[in-house]
């Protein structure tokens, strides 16, 4: 039975996602749809992992008002959360989805300052005793320190619960060392470690610590590697659609997979994947995820061992 999904959202967001007939910079535009729900990676995580049929717990900070309509419709969702309270206020982002070719323009606020003290009281509250697995993504507010995810898979540890850290650049790397799953796409992956081959640059992070490592590489699909090997999936089909929660959804995959087994089968994961980050881009709204076509192309993905 497959432990309880932790995910984690640091800077938690009220997402907000404008359509428009056309999108043109320095235009007046007429909102054709409007949406608005709690959001944050973390969250499109916890969103995906439940319609996939797994349990989740959503952990994060929520301040003033914008945090009040944000942990109420996290409950409306139907999300178990545990929020901490800071005294800033939750953060907004807008998403102009442009209806000519599907593309998203998106705008994020950098969020509240957490204080120290906020940050404490985050650590004294994890139910570390129910939790398979800490699914960590998203940016992170100012305030924290550069390594909070490091941080959180170091206790996590400490606690034998495997983390899996969705993050770029310096904190990539940080996670990698802390023993972590890590899950970045390919410019991330670049950004921690220089201009490297997404194979050899997956692979290195795994010389570095990584438990396994999951990246994403565009049209060419997706890596992993683990002590045991590496692979590449190949993606399906071209999907046109708005690529926001594609990430998010091959985290969920990830996560879901690392609750069932410290060490799944790879090939096996990477399927679920690319099938699961493809059909989420048919979806209008990041965090949903289309399951008929996730059900169909799943067995459909090539992965070849490297």
């Amino acid at each position: 039975m497959a432990g309880l999904i932790a995910t984690v959202t640091l800077n938690l967001a009220l997402d907000v996602t404008y359509g428009v007939d056309e999108l043109v910079v320095g235009g007046s535009h007429r909102v054709t749809d409007i949406r608005q729900r709690a959001g944050g990676k973390g969250v499109n995580v916890a969103r995906v992992a439940t319609t996939l049929g797994h349990q989740v717990l959503a952990l994060g900070f929520v301040g003033g008002v914008t945090g009040e309509i944000v942990a109420e419709e996290l409950f409306d969702a139907g999300l178990t959360a545990l929020l901490t309270p800071i005294a800033a206020e939750t953060r907004r982002t807008v998403a102009i989805v442009n209806g000519a070719d599907g593309d998203a323009t998106i705008f994020n606020e950098a969020g509240p300052v957490v204080s120290a003290d906020e940050w404490r009281a985050f650590h004294d509250r994890m139910p570390w005793a129910r939790i398979g697995v800490l699914a960590c993504s998203g940016s992170l507010p100012p305030g924290l320190p550069a390594d909070a995810y490091a941080e959180l898979a170091v206790r996590a540890r400490h606690h034998d619960v495997l983390s899996v850290i969705d993050a770029g650049g310096d904190a990539l790397v940080a996670a990698a060392k802390a023993g972590a799953v890590v899950r970045s796409n390919a410019a991330e992956l670049r950004d921690a470690l220089g201009d490297v081959d997404v194979e050899e640059g997956a692979r290195q992070l795994v010389e570095l610590g990584a438990t396994a490592a999951v990246i994403t590489d565009g049209a060419r699909g997706m890596v992993a590697a683990s002590k045991h090997g590496a692979w590449r999936a190949l993606p399906v089909e071209q999907v046109a659609g708005n690529p926001t929660g594609a990430g998010d959804a091959c985290t969920a995959v990830v996560a879901a997979a690392v609750a069932e087994s410290p060490e799944p089968d790879w090939a096996v994961v990477l399927k679920s994947a690319v099938a699961a980050s493809a059909a989420a881009v048919l979806t209008p709204v990041a965090g949903d995820i289309d399951l008929a076509a996730y059900r169909r192309w799943q067995p459909q993905v090539e992965v070849q061992s490297l």
